[in-house]
């Protein structure tokens, strides 16, 4: 099964789109999310290392580390 995940995250102030593909394979779960160049350009130019950004992105993401928008539940696409 794989998803297609659309959002923003917050650093220091700052708000940036990514989309990441979510699915699950033998041994686990997986993310990967891609940033956008200009993105990663605005990333670098903050002093940013873009590599930690995503790692951390995905990481996040695994752990559930996330804000749903108003009326999503989890329950809605999440196995439990």
């Amino acid at each position: 099964m794989a998803a297609k995940i659309t959002g923003n995250f917050t650093l220091d102030d700052h708000t940036f789109r990514f989309t990441a593909i979510a699915f699950g394979r033998i041994g686990g779960q997986n993310i990967g999310a891609k940033l956008s160049s200009t993105t990663q350009k605005d990333l670098e130019k903050l002093g940013y290392d873009v590599d930690d950004v995503i790692m951390t992105l995905q990481r996040s993401l695994l752990q559930g580390d996330l804000s749903l928008p108003e009326g999503l539940k989890r329950e809605s696409f999440a196995d439990d």
